[in-house]
Parts: C-alpha cells; sequence; structure tokens
C-alpha cells in the first residue's frame, strides 16, 4: 500500500508539474516562475490533503522525491517546451491524468489514516483538483473546476471506485486502477465531446 500511495503521488505529481510548468510558458514566465507553477500546481492537492488528514509535515515537503519530479517537470517543459506543445491542448491531457493520480491517491491515503468512505471520496476529489486551482489562480485564469466540463465530477467518480472497492474488501491495486481509468475516461469524453455540467444563465434585465 505505501508503494502502490507513493508510485500514484509521484505520478501526479509529475503530470500536474508539466500542465503547471506549460501553463507558466504560454504566459512568458521566467525560468523560477515556471519552476514555482510546476511545484504549486504538482504539490498542492497532496499537501491540503495531507493537511486535512493530519499526516504532517506533508509529503511534499518531508520527501525530497516531490520536488526533484516538480523540478525535473519543470526543465522538461521550459527546454522542451516546442516538442509538448505540438500535443492538441497539451495542459488539459496532463491535467487530465494527474487527476486520475491524485483521485485515487487521495482516497487511499484518507481511508489509510481511517477517513469513512464517505470523506475519503470526497478527500481524493480535492487532491485531484487542488493542484489545477492553484496553478489556474497563479496565471490568473478562472480555475477549470469551476467552468462548464466534467472536472470535480470525474475526480469524485475515480475516488468513488477506490472507496467501493476498499468497503466491499478487495485489491487496491485494481480498484485504483480502475479509479484512475474511469476518471480519466470521463474527462476525456468531456474534452473531446464538450460534455459538461449545465452552466449558469443570468437573466439580462432590458
Amino acid at each position: 500500500m505505501r508503494l502502490l500511495l507513493l508510485v500514484l503521488d509521484l505520478g501526479g505529481t509529475f503530470v500536474f508539474a508539466i500542465s503547471g510548468a506549460v501553463v507558466a510558458v504560454r504566459h512568458r514566465m521566467d525560468i523560477f516562475g515556471v519552476l514555482v507553477l510546476a511545484f504549486a500546481a504538482g504539490n498542492a492537492g497532496g499537501m491540503t490533503r495531507d493537511l486535512l488528514i493530519g499526516a504532517v509535515p506533508p509529503a511534499a515537503i518531508a520527501d525530497w522525491k516531490y520536488l526533484g519530479v516538480s523540478i525535473f517537470a519543470g526543465l522538461l517543459v521550459f527546454y522542451w517546451y516546442s516538442i509538448i506543445e505540438r500535443l492538441s491542448n497539451p495542459v488539459l491531457w496532463f491535467d487530465a491524468v494527474g487527476l486520475a493520480f491524485f483521485a485515487v491517491a487521495g482516497a487511499q491515503k484518507a481511508l489509510v489514516y481511517g477517513l469513512n468512505p464517505g470523506m475519503a471520496a470526497l478527500l481524493g476529489m480535492l487532491t485531484g483538483i487542488g493542484g489545477g486551482m492553484l496553478r489556474d489562480v497563479l496565471a490568473n485564469e478562472i480555475p477549470t473546476v469551476l467552468r462548464a466540463d466534467l472536472y470535480a465530477l470525474a475526480a469524485l467518480a475515480g475516488a468513488g471506485v477506490v472507496v467501493i472497492g476498499h468497503v466491499l474488501h478487495m485489491q487496491p491495486v485494481p480498484m485504483a486502477i480502475a479509479g484512475g481509468l474511469l476518471c480519466f475516461a470521463l474527462r476525456f469524453m468531456a474534452i473531446r465531446y464538450g460534455w459538461h455540467l449545465p452552466a449558469a444563465k443570468p437573466k439580462r434585465h432590458s
């Protein structure tokens, strides 16, 4: 379980750090700004989760691997941005992968620390959306989670699969894979086919 959590956490950190660095490069930040946004996007969700469940100090500052992975991702984007930019909507796709990693990692770790299944699923969702929210705020953009597409709901669904597996006493690794795939699939369909939740439409006064 400990190895599973580390792999999920570092995987999510890496892809979210890439998405943060891509946004930083698009906003023409210097190398320090790129690395800061990479670290913020890659670790904000996990740090929030750890603080809420009492896992202190948070893994992102207690274990050098998190900082190392974030810096590596930031430098990768800074020096080879032109290659990464060839992907269609790279921020969205890296964001979707990171969301899947962190949603299941957050739920798994919350369960390990004794949270009830419902709160563990919510914490998994929070872990998934935290990094992207801070990235967008620092880049002066409306956070993706607040826009009208399947984002937080996808994270909640992925975390829910992990929680259901725990309640049914199923093996954690297959359930983590299933939850991650479900989360990514929902984001993929939302990005590809424009699936979204109903958006607010205020009435105009004449």
